[in-house]
């Protein structure tokens, strides 16, 4: 599983799934030795990204800081070279692990 925890890096990108799989996913960088993760999501996701971290906050991990909010917009081309803009959101979680023991 360490192989995974590093091809994540430590940013987890909140997508069309269920929400406790980005729940799990964070909990996993954070068991693996990360002090600190980004949660980030574009668009429709962005409410899903921000439930994500209060679930967290609130119910797995107690202790939990958000650290950073960054807002944004991400300007996209489609097919025919039209632009769109997407808002997006980045949230910057630490966790002490020195706090628990």
């Amino acid at each position: 599983m360490s192989g995974v925890v590093e091809e994540m890096g430590d940013t987890v990108i909140v997508g069309g799934k269920p929400i406790m799989n980005y729940i799990v996913a964070c909990i996993t960088l954070f068991n693996a030795g990360r002090s600190e993760i980004k949660v980030r999501a574009r668009g429709k996701n962005i409410s899903k990204a921000v439930s994500v971290v209060e679930m967290l906050r609130r119910v797995f991990v107690k202790d939990l800081e958000i650290k950073n909010i960054e807002i944004g917009t991400d300007v996209l081309k489609d097919e025919a070279g039209n632009e769109r803009s997407i808002s997006t959101i980045s949230i910057t979680l630490q966790h002490d692990k020195e706090s628990e023991e």
